[in-house]
């Protein structure tokens, strides 16, 4: 239990490097999308409450992912390791072909390539972080998103938990995150007590060159401390003409005496057939606990080439 929680923090967390931004994959969904324009909302007969709304109750978001079980797909996964100078110590590539046929769920290896220090000598991997971003978005185990084999000497359920606070915290961000040591209150970003550090900016854009879209920023304001939250920004993307999201890039930083971490995330769906699913996730963050090993990491995921089974 106690290696379970671990790893859940480790997933989220990373040593806070000061003045300095980690130089490597930018998830930024800004680089998607094209702003025309700062928006002012009451024009559109919209209110501020509408995006909190839309962010606190929304349900596609999650479930582009449990959508992909009726698709073959093509997923390119990118996982590299980084040492305390920031160079690049292990990496990771996958080429998958995700077949659903008739339900059942099966993983075709395209390409496989590992380099540097990424196992133990038991197989496993060096670092947790790798080892969460495995489980939750490769299908490699027992994933909320298409059920596969449970981890290797692990009992059924053992993990439900963890695996519930990280789908609050990525897929439903603004709730309150129970059972996570001293940051547990600071994900509601939207209640009474945290919304005095935060300003909402609004705008519109185009994604992917051709869907309409708002963009609902809400970002740390700069009279604040970087302590006084633990998500300095978050950014969704909606649909103008539907108010779907499809996007979300997250940044969360925290430091106390028991861990430092810096970690930013982006997610990013599109439409097939008329469907929501997931096209890219990208990820970095280092994470600091005491008596562990420093963990760095970034990934790029691309799935493409979606086909209706």
């Amino acid at each position: 239990m106690k290696k379970l929680l671990l790893a859940f923090c480790f997933f989220l967390s990373a040593f806070c490097s000061q003045a300095q931004q980690i130089n490597r994959f930018n998830p930024d969904t800004l680089r998607t999308i094209v702003i025309d324009s700062p928006v002012n909302i009451r024009s559109h007969r919209l209110r501020a409450q509408d995006f909190i709304d839309a962010v606190m109750q929304d349900t596609s978001f999650y479930l582009a992912f449990r959508n992909m079980k009726g698709y073959g797909f093509t997923a390119e996964n990118r996982i590299f390791t980084y040492n305390k100078k920031n160079k690049v110590e292990g990496k990771i590539y996958r080429k998958i072909l995700h077949s659903n046929v008739a339900g059942a769920h099966k993983l075709q290896y395209m390409a496989k390539a590992d380099s540097g220090n990424v196992f133990k000598k038991d197989g496993k991997y060096q670092l947790y972080t790798v080892e969460m971003f495995d489980y939750i978005f490769m299908n490699a185990y027992n994933s909320d998103f298409v059920k596969g084999p449970p981890l290797p000497g692990e009992a059924k359920g053992k993990n439900e938990g963890y695996k519930a606070k990280l789908k609050t915290l990525i897929f439903t961000p603004g709730r309150k995150v129970s059972g996570i040591p001293f940051i547990s209150s600071k994900t509601e970003i939207f209640s009474p007590e945290l919304r005095q550090f935060y300003n909402y900016e609004f705008a519109r854009g185009k994604y992917l060159d051709t869907i309409p879209v708002y963009r609902f920023k809400v970002v740390r304001k700069p009279s604040s401390t970087v302590d006084d939250v633990m998500i300095q920004e978050m950014t969704t993307i909606f649909d103008e003409r539907t108010f779907q999201i499809l996007g979300r890039y997250i940044d969360m930083k925290y430091s106390n005496m028991f861990f430092d971490f810096d970690v930013q995330m982006n997610i990013e769906l599109n439409k097939f057939d008329g469907e929501l699913l997931p096209t890219k996730i990208t990820y970095q963050g280092n994470w600091d606990i005491p008596f562990h090993k420093e963990e760095r990491a970034s990934f790029l995921i691309v799935h493409k080439d979606y086909k209706k089974e």
